[in-house]
């Protein structure tokens, strides 16, 4: 069963989808804006193309005939998604669920609105004195991000009103996309942070990953660990939440659902439909099966009996300390001293300040804590520069 796949988004989650088809003896093509990416490095073909441009992306469709489109980011003129649907190609997970999670107003509105998920207070704004009258029904502080954008990017926590215009300036100039509405969050006062990894199959149940917890700094994540203190009635809460909203969007393959947790709620946050930077800590071999083996073999249509939790781990990012070419990367002879440990170094030909390169994972079977496990995993990232 060989499958031809087209990957839309070569980064460092999509070179870890490769290698996992590679040890399935599947055929992949590697699409990203840039030469050199992390994906095109494993796979068997690439392409470079700028996937916001539609016709772009459907002269590499045409050309290739895949059995699989795989997106592995956003910025991509989804729309185009139906129409490969109706051309007889399978999108994953769906065209209807890359469409939603592309744009926050959709997936949120689909959350709060249509299935009555628990969620922050929320308002859009197109321009600043929107944006000024929606913090005005939300109040302060509130969280705005860019409606089309991932990883932090665009991202403000307004604390006062001088950092109103500051936000705004930021969400029409970082986002992935450029200019674009922005959604206003109610800030929750929460207690932690999971993502719940979610498998959903072709034929088969509805699986659930054991939660990871994760820390964020300018929006974008810096170190997670699995499994994560969490109690029954909050996981309840957050499996049955991960469950509808699949359901809704449809289609088989990985979901990275982000979830808020309170002293007396669960809030559903963000989803991703692909394998989530989060679960970098599954590369720790924390489970089974880590998850991108279990979005290849979702999307492939394998049988995936269980997830079963094999041993604790953490992960911290490797991050670049400047802006250049030909990254210089030091210190891996030392991190490599640290026992139960292991770490990824990504292959991105560029720098930029604050860019992930790396990952460091640590993990025990031991009784060792989870603290001590984040420390450990933070430690090793420290000894491993980037410039």
């Amino acid at each position: 069963m060989k499958k031809k796949i087209l990957l839309l988004g070569s980064g460092e989650l999509g070179k870890e989808f490769v290698i996992a088809a590679q040890r399935l003896g599947q055929y992949v093509i590697a699409v990203d804006s840039y030469d050199g990416a992390p994906a095109m490095q494993v796979a068997h073909e690439k392409e470079v193309i700028d996937m916001l441009d539609g016709n772009a992306l459907d002269q590499v469709v045409a050309k290739h005939k895949p059995d699989l489109i795989v997106p592995e980011i956003e910025a991509i003129r989804t729309e185009r998604f139906y129409e490969y649907e109706k051309q007889g190609y399978q999108v994953v997970p769906s065209a209807k669920a890359a469409n939603f999670t592309m744009n926050r107003k959709s997936i949120r509105d689909l959350a709060a609105k249509t299935l009555g998920l628990k969620t922050a207070k929320y308002e859009y704004a197109s321009t600043l004195d929107e944006l000024k009258k929606a913090i005005e029904t939300i109040g302060i502080p509130c969280v705005i991000k860019p409606l089309m954008s991932s990883s932090g990017k665009g991202q403000s926590v307004i604390k006062t009103t001088e950092d109103i215009e500051p936000a705004w300036i930021a969400s029409q100039t970082k986002g992935r996309t450029g200019a674009s509405e922005i959604i206003v969050e109610e800030f929750i006062r929460f207690e932690s942070e999971i993502t719940l990894l979610t498998v959903t199959q072709k034929s088969g149940r509805t699986l659930f990953c054991p939660p990871i917890g994760h820390r964020q700094e300018r929006g974008d994540y810096q170190e997670s660990w699995q499994p994560t203190e969490i109690s029954e009635t909050q996981l309840q809460a957050a499996q049955d939440m991960a469950d509808k909203v699949t359901r809704e969007l449809s289609g088989s393959g990985i979901w990275g659902v982000e979830f808020f947790l309170a002293t007396d709620a669960v809030y559903f946050s963000e989803l991703s439909p692909r394998p989530h930077d989060t679960g970098m800590v599954t590369l720790a071999g924390t489970q089974n099966f880590n998850e991108f083996e279990l979005h290849l073999r979702a999307v492939l249509g394998l049988p995936i009996p269980e997830i079963v939790l094999v041993r604790k781990g953490a992960s911290a990012v490797i991050l670049s300390e400047t802006e250049g070419n030909i990254p210089n990367i030091q210190g891996i002879d030392k991190a490599c001293e640290m026992p139960e440990s292991d770490l990824r170094i990504f292959g991105k030909p560029i720098t930029k300040k604050y860019r992930r390169m790396g990952v460091a994972l640590t993990y025990t079977n031991k009784d060792e804590s989870i603290s001590m496990l984040r420390k450990r995993a933070t430690l090793i990232a420290s000894k491993i520069k980037v410039n």
